[in-house]
């Protein structure tokens, strides 16, 4: 079976303010992508939920079959582990995109992992927003 670690992480400047997105996706302790994104105007929780649904899509395109995702956002695994309902408008969409997302794995697991072991993911989505604010337009 095709198995996939994915690490994910969604950073704002401000809440909302500038935001951005990391995934760390791995297989077998290799590290087989890296994605860095800027999302705009976005709430932190807006971010986590949005550097979910790239890790998945590109789960899928790898071809996984069962996936680990690892986050350090408690609200996020906890609602995705139904431990608490999704009650803010702007994420029920998000939430609901995640788990129509999710239903095309054998195999789910949602993991809150302390900051310290979601560095690189951590670090993928703060570099997507100084990238983004080193721009002229925001100068």
């Amino acid at each position: 079976m095709r198995e996939f670690e994915i690490y994910i992480d969604g950073a704002s400047k401000g809440n909302p303010g500038p935001s951005g997105i990391g995934v760390v996706i791995c297989r077998d302790k290799e590290t087989v992508k890296n994605i860095s994104s800027f999302i705009g105007i976005a709430t932190n929780n807006i971010a986590e939920y949005t550097a979910l649904l790239y890790g998945l899509r590109e789960a899928l395109n790898l071809k996984a079959e069962a996936i680990e995702i690892k986050t350090d956002s408690q609200l996020l695994a906890r609602q995705l582990n139904k431990v608490y309902k999704v009650k803010h408008p702007n994420i029920v969409g998000l939430y609901n995109q995640a788990l129509n997302l999710l239903a095309a794995f054998k195999e789910v697991s949602i993991k809150n992992i302390p900051r310290e072991e979601n560095i690189g993911a951590d670090k993928l989505a703060t570099q997507a927003i100084k990238k983004e604010l080193k721009k002229p337009a925001y100068r």
